[in-house]
This record gives structure tokens, sequence and C-alpha cells, in this order.
């Protein structure tokens, strides 16, 4: 039989996709984990919406045959690395990161070896080969617990150089050795539109996630990864909230606190969406239909690779449960 075209595949996805693909979970078994930064008709189907920590935590729990990953690459890999034995399968597998993209495995190890005797801290924005170079995974909600115990070690952050920043400071630390990796979402807010946003909002409060440029951070009132922004989205006094992160978290904020004006940080560029992160966008219902009726396209890892990954992450879900 002739392989089907896309055309063909396009015209077997049926109409209610929200049922199809709740009965396709049922049939697969699978569970549907999903980030904060997904488009909001995602996160209402999935089993468990989360930021990067989180869902590490999550796939530690699954107990059914299949994991379907609404995300990017690295987080599945992630899954995939804590579960060897299921399938995890991603809507589309060009939904990657610049943060991990922008870390080449080769080049990292060039670097890591440019610095002997120093221990590494890789945030979890990163491939698996990376975090098998690495002691210690982190995300942004834990990245200061994480860097805490490196005290008086010499220490190599990676990839991202504005999270180092603000955990060497939050550590009074000026010593760290920074991979000068950046998020292309969270580059793009503008400190100087900022500026001005806020001369027509004295009242709003300004919520901003750590991988954000310094000068967006020393506006901000309140600095947290995607969960924290949320949490204190929901909890402060102040009625509008401008908020520097990916606008996918603005769904979870207006079902828990919908009385509250939640505006997006600008950007460099007003003439785009810059602020909504082109990866994790490129899932939809159609590919999540897709990748659960077909198991594909399916995350793998080499087992070498995923061994020596798997120690830094458990010993950060090990520390983050302390």
């Amino acid at each position: 039989m002739a392989e089907a075209t896309p055309l063909a595949s396009a015209r077997s996805i049926p109409d209610d996709l929200e049922s199809a693909i709740l009965a396709l979970k049922e049939e697969r078994n699978a569970v549907l984990l999903a980030h904060y930064y997904q488009e909001s008709e995602v996160q209402d189907l999935a089993d468990f919406v989360g930021d990067s920590l989180a869902l590490a935590q999550a796939a530690t729990k699954v107990d059914r045959d299949v994991i379907a990953f609404c995300g990017v690459h690295f987080m599945a890999e992630t899954a995939k690395i804590l579960n060897p034995d299921r399938i995890v399968v991603v809507p589309d597998l060009e939904a990657g990161c610049s943060l991990a993209d922008g870390c080449p495995p080769r080049e990292f190890q060039a670097f890591k070896d440019a610095h002997p005797g120093a221990k590494v801290l890789s945030y979890i924005n990163c491939s698996a080969e990376v975090k098998a170079m690495s002691d210690l995974i982190c995300t942004s909600s834990n990245a200061v617990k994480m860097a805490k115990h490196f005290d008086g070690q010499p220490l190599i952050f990676a990839p991202d150089r504005h999270l180092a920043r603000w955990v060497a400071r939050q550590l009074d630390r000026d010593d760290l050795i920074v991979w000068q990796g950046t998020c292309i979402v969270h580059e793009q807010f503008s400190a100087k539109r900022l500026a001005q946003l806020l001369v027509k909002h004295p009242d709003a409060e300004v919520l901003a996630h750590p991988e954000c440029d310094q000068a967006v951070l020393d506006q901000a009132d309140f600095i947290a990864s995607t969960t924290g922004i949320i949490d204190r989205a929901v909890k402060s006094p102040a009625k509008t909230l401008v908020i520097a992160t990916e606008d996918g978290v603005f769904h979870q904020i207006q079902k828990r606190a919908p009385e509250k004006q939640l505006i997006q940080a600008p950007g460099t560029d007003e003439s785009c969406a810059c602020n909504q992160c082109p990866f994790m966008r490129k899932n939809s219902l159609e590919k999540l239909y897709l990748c659960l009726r077909d198991l594909s396209p399916q995350i793998e890892v080499p087992e070498p690779i995923r061994e020596r990954a798997l120690r830094p992450i458990r010993r950060m879900l090990e520390l983050s449960a302390a």
C-alpha cells in the first residue's frame, strides 16, 4: 500500500478532535503531559500541565504505556530518560528550543574540558547529551537551591546566561563559568518599552522570568519560574499584571483569577508575536491526534547517554523533594 500523503492524513483527521484524542488516549493507555506554554486547547486536554520541574516530577509517576508529551524536545527526552520502557511520542519533532540548540554537545564538551575540575550545573533546557556531561540538573524554579550544593567549588552553568546571572546574584557569587546561551523568547522583552508601558499602568505589578535580560528584571516586582509567576499572579493584590514570559501562562492565570487584567510585557518588535515561543506553538490538536494514532514520532535516547543523564536528573529530583 502506498504511504499516506499529507493531504490524505489531513482528510483522516476527525472533526471532533478533542473527543477523538481522548478516545485514542484510552485506547493507547496514554497519559498527556503539557507545558504551560502550549496552546490553551492543548492544556485543557492534558492530564497534567506544569513547568519543567513539575513535568519531570510527573514523568516519574507515570503508570501508562505511552507518554504523549506536548512541550519541546528536551522535555520529552527527559520523560524518556526517566521512562526507558515506555513509548514517548511528541506532536512535532521540530518543536525544539533555542537554549538546547545553542549548546551543541561537542562544543560543550570542549568548553567543559577547558575548565578542568569545575562541576557542571546544567539548566534542564539542554539536550540529553549535555545532561549526560553534567553533575546536576536544575530548572528555573530550583536553580538557586541546586547551585548552593556547589558552594566553594568552581561551577560551570549552562546554557542560559541570564538565568546564570540571576542565580549568581542570589548567591552573591561572581565566579560562575557561564555558557553564553539565551532564550529567543525571553531575550525579546524590551526594557525601554516596558518602562513606557508602566507609565500608562503605574499600579501594575510586573512579573518576570529570570531568563529575561537584567534591564527587564530591574523593573520587575516579582521574579520567578513559570509556576511561580502563575501562583503570584493569582495571589497578587494588584488588579493589573504585566507579565514577562511566554503568554501561554495567561490561560492558567485567567482560569484561576478571571478578574485580573493581564498585559504581555512588550517585545523589541511590536510588529510580531515575538514573545510566543515558535517551537512550543508547533504543537497542535491535529498533530497530537496523529502522534497518538500512529505512535509517531517517538523519542529515543541511546542507552549509554540515558544512563549518564539519568544520574543528575534523579539527583535534582531528590534534592528538590528534600
